[in-house]
């Protein structure tokens, strides 16, 4: 980053640097919630981040957005959709890491751009360069050496790579900022996630029941009240304070810092085994993911770039 860069570009670099961190980093914090089962997790995860969000959304002309999308069947469609498939995502991400399988999890957001390039060529009609189709080749490539060293389909992979790549197919749809469309979608899933809870303590195995208990967890209760939120939204409010001054061919690049926090997370924290396969694996995801950024990269002119 050179001198001349303004004190702007400078902090929106930091602030994408923070949000990369973070999603990279949220295995740490959902392993420290293993006491819970992960569907009792994402429930306090919708829940207590809707609750957060609230004060943030009630400013501004951010109230009439929210009413304009929930008054609006088409876009509430989009916006029902897309909740439905983030949920299923952290759903499946949370027992990744809980199951020890966080290094399939990492793998999953390697492949996910990659997916997202090919659903953009089949249901948006996007033509793709060779070199890109090189690309996925190399992935499906990566993905097969997988299945043989495992005798099975890595299905957590594939299914948050899918999860992700179709949750971004949907709201190209009916585009919102990240805050708005995320407050939209956990307020949606809040209902759902209130029952869920309820029917767990009228069957004696919720979280609160236990509060009543001698010897209750009360931190687990502030991670859950203060972590879910700062770990869903605070990342996404980094990454929006970064797109306002980076080229997007900066943040395409920057997306990969995340599996890679979480890769090293899986291997150096959680001890996870890195096997030949994975190795092999994981050389040719990366790539492919190299072939697919070089086009990025040959864009950028000197005095254009901002990052």
């Amino acid at each position: 980053m050179s001198s001349a860069h303004s004190p702007s570009q400078r902090t929106g670099l930091l602030a994408a640097l923070g949000a990369y961190c973070l999603w990279g980093g949220s295995g740490l914090f959902f392993r420290s919630l293993a006491a819970l089962p992960p569907d009792e997790i994402i429930s306090h995860r919708i829940l207590w981040s809707v609750l957060a969000m609230l004060p943030f959304m009630l400013r501004g002309n951010r109230p009439a957005q929210v009413l304009e999308i929930l008054r609006t069947p088409r876009r509430l469609v989009v916006f029902t959709s897309s909740a439905v498939m983030v949920s299923v995502n952290w759903l499946i991400f949370v027992y990744a890491i809980n199951s020890h399988q966080a290094l399939y999890g990492s793998l999953g957001y390697y492949v996910f751009p990659l997916v997202t390039l090919a659903l953009g060529a089949v249901f948006l009609k996007e033509r793709f360069s060779r070199q890109q189709g090189l690309a996925v080749l190399l992935v499906c490539a990566g993905v097969g050496v997988m299945i043989a060293g495992l005798g099975k389909l890595p299905w957590i992979t594939l299914s948050l790579a899918l999860t992700f790549g179709i949750y971004g197919l949907i709201r190209k749809m009916a585009p919102a900022d990240s805050l708005t469309g995320l407050f939209v979608e956990t307020l949606l899933l809040t209902p759902f996630a209130i029952g869920w809870l309820l029917w767990k303590e009228s069957l004696g195995a919720g979280f609160f029941s236990g509060l009543l208990l001698p010897g209750a967890d009360w931190h687990l209760l502030a991670l859950l009240a203060i972590g879910c939120p700062l770990w869903t939204a605070l990342p996404l409010y980094l990454f929006g304070v970064g797109a306002r001054t980076l080229r997007l061919s900066t943040l395409g690049l920057m997306q990969y810092m995340s599996p890679t926090v979480q890769l090293a997370v899986a291997v150096l924290v959680f001890r996870e085994p890195f096997t030949t396969a994975h190795a092999i694996t994981f050389g040719l995801i990366w790539a492919g993911v190299v072939v697919y950024s070089l086009p990025l990269l040959r864009r950028k002119t000197p005095g254009t770039e901002t990052a």
